[in-house]
């Protein structure tokens, strides 16, 4: 046998040891008491750093009574919203030094909700976030008793409970102003399902900005957020710029995520419809790849960072001080503006 895998792994006993302090010493500098002096307490890290020692969470868990552990539920995490809030969420919390465990929901009900609530309740989270993207699963936390301080992610602004989100209507509003701004009669839509947060959120800011504009507002398009339904919402899009008069066609659209975004580029090159001479094209998201779509596109970014830093801030507070005020934290989203949009053709 070597002598690297012959060789234990060093204990608090041996790190207090060679410090040449007790063990309980060892054990507030590791939990950061304050009841410690200052060059006791940078002893006792160097020999932690010479030993390469490492606690032991699953025993300072039983003696602490906390587990470093903050739970996630959430759905839909294929997508690339939810898939980056939640990669946001973990970097965040280890930063903090937690760890997160996560219940994905196979269907969005009250049942799915408890069930998933229960889950982590049993693994011993210390609090979770609830990735609440859709109507349904925002009323169902009202009605339920978590078990464990919660707080919300997109969605769930509307109930007496902590939450973070992106200015979803503020960023449409923002999209939509900038292709009104380029000289377009009027802005057309493809909207995400109608039951997302986020979806309605943007369908509310495109809206409110024709109608503040007093730009005539068309019939909006529908997508399920993939390229493929953009695509089809693309074929329709081309479909009324050839059908319809010069004044009514569509010359610029705001598409509710970049996925949808890409498929409607492709559907609109397939109909010899140029972008954006022809059509100006924007998105929602921020997709890396969109700064290579062809061409690039016009998006509102979000930043996924800052949303998992906020939820684990808001959720680590709440840990501490479950009786205060439930604090709501919305983010400004940012205009990303690319060469898919520009002037319509004549201008």
């Amino acid at each position: 046998m070597s002598e690297a895998a012959d060789r234990r792994a060093p204990t608090m006993a041996d790190v207090a040891k060679v410090a040449g302090v007790s063990h309980q010493t060892v054990s507030r500098v590791l939990s950061d008491h304050p009841n410690v002096r200052e060059s006791t307490r940078t002893r006792v890290r160097e020999v932690i750093a010479e030993l390469d020692y490492r606690p032991n969470q699953a025993a300072r868990a039983l003696v602490t009574k906390r587990s470093r552990t903050l739970g996630v539920v959430a759905a839909n995490t294929t997508l690339y919203g939810p898939a980056s809030i939640l990669a946001g969420l973990e970097h965040a919390a280890r930063d903090k030094g937690y760890l997160i465990a996560t219940v994905s929901l196979d269907e969005l009900s009250e049942t799915a909700l408890r069930k998933a609530l229960e889950h982590l309740a049993a693994w011993g989270v210390e609090g979770g976030v609830v990735m609440t993207p859709h109507e349904r699963t925002v009323t169902a936390l009202l009605r339920l008793a978590a078990p464990f301080p919660i707080v919300t992610v997109e969605g769930g602004h509307d109930l007496d409970v902590p939450g973070v989100a992106l200015d979803q209507y503020a960023g449409a509003r923002m999209v939509t102003e900038h292709l009104l701004s380029l000289g377009h009669s009027s802005v057309w839509h493809v909207a995400g399902p109608r039951e997302w947060l986020e979806a309605e959120g943007r369908f509310q800011g495109w809206r409110a900005a024709l109608d503040d504009a007093g730009a005539p507002v068309p019939q909006y398009l529908s997508g399920d957020w993939s390229a493929a339904s953009g695509y089809q919402a693309g074929k329709l899009l081309a479909a009324a710029h050839a059908g319809l008069d010069r004044a009514s066609r569509p010359t610029a659209v705001f598409v509710a995520n970049d996925h949808m975004a890409l498929g409607v580029l492709r559907a609109l090159r397939e109909a010899g419809l140029r972008v954006p001479e022809d059509v100006a094209v924007a998105g929602f998201d921020g997709l890396p790849e969109s700064d290579y779509f062809a061409p690039p596109l016009t998006t509102v970014r979000q930043d996924f960072a800052a949303i998992g830093r906020a939820g684990v801030e808001l959720l680590l507070q709440r840990i501490e001080d479950p009786s205060t005020a439930p604090v709501h934290t919305t983010l400004p989203p940012e205009l990303v503006v690319r060469s898919s949009t520009g002037a319509p053709a004549g201008r």
